[in-house]
């Protein structure tokens, strides 16, 4: 089976910052992303978990693109401009897909 070369982006951010991080990929052309919540982890400021809170405000998600080479500047630059003021981390890793068409 043939596959094809692509970009997976994952971007975790507060998640009061969803919309506004969806709205700013959208407004780059990005309309697909699958968005997960994170139940807990580590990082400069020492663990955290999402158990015990009462809001969606003291967690997290992670919003995951699969996008063509190309397309990643747009994405990028879309995703800094709502992660930079914010708690949130950018990975972009080379992934292989089935079917292209649809990215």
């Amino acid at each position: 089976m043939q596959t094809h070369r692509a970009k997976r982006v994952e971007i975790t951010i507060e998640s009061v910052m969803q919309s506004r991080l969806t709205d700013a990929l959208q407004t780059a052309d990005v309309t697909g992303y699958t968005i997960l919540p994170v139940l807990g982890g580590s990082g400069r400021s020492g663990e955290w978990s999402r158990s015990g809170q009462v809001s969606r405000a003291g967690g997290m998600v992670q919003v995951i693109c699969i996008i063509r080479a190309e397309r990643l500047d747009a994405l990028l630059d879309a995703a800094f401009a709502v992660v930079d003021r914010h708690i949130g981390v950018v990975c972009v890793t080379d992934c292989d897909v089935l079917r292209a068409e649809r990215f």
